[in-house]
């Protein structure tokens, strides 16, 4: 089993990330903990989104120990830092990214898998719109609808109804 990972392991690293976390953590007096920086390292290699309890999964995985308050308090230390984004997805428990360049969820209502679709026409539109007395940060856009596999099952069974409807 692992040990918890060495903090000048993480926290010496020289990326953005890693930079822009110790600039956030320094900037509010707070320790740079192996903790933090472990689930921070999980957290930049998951692409797509994830949920805590799936993070926390994860991280036990690999055979580090974190509580799950830990997990919980550096999740909203990074969201305070505008790294990570929370979606709380209609019907669904709340589910994290990273944040990237603006893009559109497709949300299927009936098994609950959510694509991401980058459309460079929504994008330039968003980005050209000035409202009165607000300045944008980012922005999220949300569709619900049925994907095709769930639209494909439901067609089959559909057929599969009027075939083996009785006849009157």
């Amino acid at each position: 089993m692992k040990t918890n990972p060495n903090i000048d392991d993480l926290a010496g690293r020289n990326s953005p990330v890693v930079r822009k976390f110790n600039e956030f953590l320094d900037s509010r007096g707070m320790r740079r903990t192996a903790e933090r920086y472990a689930i921070l390292d999980r957290i930049m290699s998951i692409n797509g989104h994830f949920t805590i309890e799936e993070l926390q999964q994860m991280i036990e995985e690999e055979g580090f120990r974190v509580s799950r308050s830990t997990v919980y308090n550096t999740v909203e230390l990074l969201m305070e830092a505008k790294m990570l984004r929370r979606h709380v997805f209609e019907g669904m428990q709340a589910q994290y990214e990273r944040i990237t360049l603006p893009h559109t969820h497709l949300i299927c209502t009936t098994c609950g898998k959510v694509k991401e679709v980058k459309d460079t026409n929504f994008a330039a539109f968003m980005n050209a719109r000035r409202f009165n007395a607000f300045n944008t940060d980012h922005y999220s856009l949300y569709v619900y609808g049925t994907c095709s596999t769930c639209a494909r099952k439901s067609k089959r069974t559909d057929q599969v109804t009027k075939v083996n409807k009785p006849k009157k």
